[in-house]
């Protein structure tokens, strides 16, 4: 409880497209995963219109039809190890480190939750120098392309004696608002990544241009 009875609000920082800014090497990886089995490249604007959850839904709606498993297999392996090549450019999204600091600084706390593998995952924050400022880094666990509503009820049942309630999840992504609202805790969302604006605006929660607003508007939120 903070003064005056008002609870702390807690937030849940997706990885890829919010604290990262890796556009870049997604879209690249993902044009990687199509050469692979003949397809044309996309731009990021047709990435960010198109883009949605479980993956291969996302390639059904380029190819035309759902990849094979065969198909699937391979263009998700080509795509991760593409994207951890073109993942070394990438920095983080402009004042993301400071807002991160900050928070922490105002006696608050805040955890991350990807979809990008947990052995991955872990030392790249790292590398970033930004592990300390988390209660908690989770990474998905288990096979990749799906929903983060489950690895979302994961991530509660570990961050003891948070609550969803006074919990607000920042990503980029439709599927974080899906998540955020599986487990009971609001959602704002990122124009920085993977959708473009309109398709965000149709879950139906805040959508925000810089990480800072986000922040600021997760804080009225949950109070």
């Amino acid at each position: 409880m903070g003064t005056n009875g008002k609870h702390r609000t807690h937030l849940v920082w997706d990885w890829n497209g919010t604290l990262l800014d890796d556009n870049i090497a997604v879209v690249g990886a993902t044009n990687a995963a199509f050469a692979e089995i003949g397809l044309a490249p996309i731009t990021l604007e047709q990435y960010r219109e198109t883009y949605c959850v479980p993956i291969p839904r996302f390639y059904e709606r380029l190819m035309g039809r759902l990849p094979t498993e065969v198909e699937w297999e391979r263009m998700d392996r080509v795509f991760h190890r593409h994207y951890t090549e073109q993942r070394e450019a990438c920095g983080l999204t402009a004042g993301a480190a400071e807002l991160l600091a900050q928070w922490q600084l105002a006696g608050r706390s805040q955890s991350l939750l990807s979809m990008y593998g947990h052995e991955h995952l872990v030392p790249v924050v790292r590398g970033y120098g930004i592990e300390r400022h988390f209660v908690r880094v989770d990474g998905r666990t288990g096979p990749s392309g799906g929903s983060k509503a489950q690895h979302m009820e994961r991530h509660f049942a570990a961050l003891d004696g948070i609550s969803p309630e006074y919990t607000v999840v920042i990503g980029d992504a439709v599927d974080d608002a899906v998540a955020a609202a599986h487990v009971g805790a609001k959602a704002v969302l990122f124009t920085g990544g993977s959708h473009s604006r309109s398709s965000l605006e149709a879950a139906g929660v805040p959508v925000v241009d810089t990480l800072a607003e986000a922040a600021a508007l997760a804080q009225q939120l949950s109070e």
